[in-house]
């Protein structure tokens, strides 16, 4: 059976590589194209909820476009969905990303001038010259402090995690302005330089090697709930986005687990390390 969430064919066209696999009027290659909006909605069915979120710069191939709407599959993780049409842009090659909560470019080499779009963690550029204190990219301007080579990952993703702390809970929210559970998961992984999935159940599947219960956990194992997902940053604090504060919060393991049980999430189903 079929992944929806990750299977690029919506009974108009599929992926041509999926031929033989599932039933399309046509099969197409697809367009590469890029988020060109700081922020987008990635919605299971067009004007419909949002699954997750794509970020600017994010590379997607495009395999339908229809009455405004655009049926893609992100470069990053497989995501499928729609998203607007109009947020999409030439496909491009970036050669840094935001390595901060957040960051602005500008207009000009000043930080007095015209804000042009506000950019979350992970957005992703292309650097066209460097200047004193700020890069000039395909963007605007923006603060050299902020920026990160592409080649240059976090060597521990609970420090990027940590970099949300306080940012508010949206659900689906893959961004600065509103994050999840996955979302922050997959933000802090994919920027150490690990392949991560967009959802908490497709993380607990593919993520890392089992834990026992018993087990003395570390900073970065990830810990799985019915429809949730948290990181530790020692062995008994974790880092997590979740409804009941709306917030990116620090939180003992023990008083969470009891707390998520209590409403009626149930105990934990895994506990994983990436090896």
């Amino acid at each position: 059976m079929t992944d929806r969430r990750l299977t690029p064919a919506n009974g108009r066209v599929a992926a041509a590589h999926l031929k033989g696999r599932v039933t399309a009027d046509a099969f197409v290659v697809g367009e590469a194209a890029s988020v060109g909006q700081s922020v987008v909605d990635l919605c299971a069915t067009p004007a419909g909820k949002r699954d997750r979120q794509l970020l600017m710069g994010a590379a997607v191939t495009v395999y339908e476009r229809r009455d405004g709407w655009a049926f893609v599959q992100a470069k990053k993780d497989g995501y499928v969905g729609y998203l607007r049409e109009a947020a999409l842009g030439a496909a491009s090659t970036p050669t840094h990303r935001v390595g901060t909560l957040a960051t602005h470019a500008y207009d000009t080499e000043s930080f007095k001038s015209a804000d042009l779009v506000h950019l979350s963690f992970g957005s992703e550029v292309t650097v066209i010259d460097e200047r004193h204190k700020m890069f000039e990219t395909n963007l605007g301007f923006i603060p050299k402090k902020h920026l990160r080579p592409l080649s240059q990952t976090f060597s521990d993703p609970a420090t990027v995690a940590q970099l949300f702390f306080g940012t508010p809970y949206l659900w689906g929210g893959n961004s600065s302005r509103g994050i999840d559970c996955s979302g922050i998961v997959q933000a802090a992984y994919l920027a150490s330089g690990h392949a991560c999935a967009g959802d908490s159940d497709l993380q607990r599947e593919g993520f890392g090697m089992p834990l026992a219960a018993d087990a003395t956990l570390q900073r970065g194992d990830l810990i799985f709930w019915k429809g949730h997902v948290a990181m530790m940053v020692d062995a008994e604090t974790m880092i997590h986005a979740n409804a009941h504060h709306m917030a990116v919060v620090y939180e003992g393991l023990a008083q969470a687990t009891l707390r998520i049980k209590a409403q009626g999430d149930g105990d934990i189903l895994a506990r994983k390390r990436l090896v």
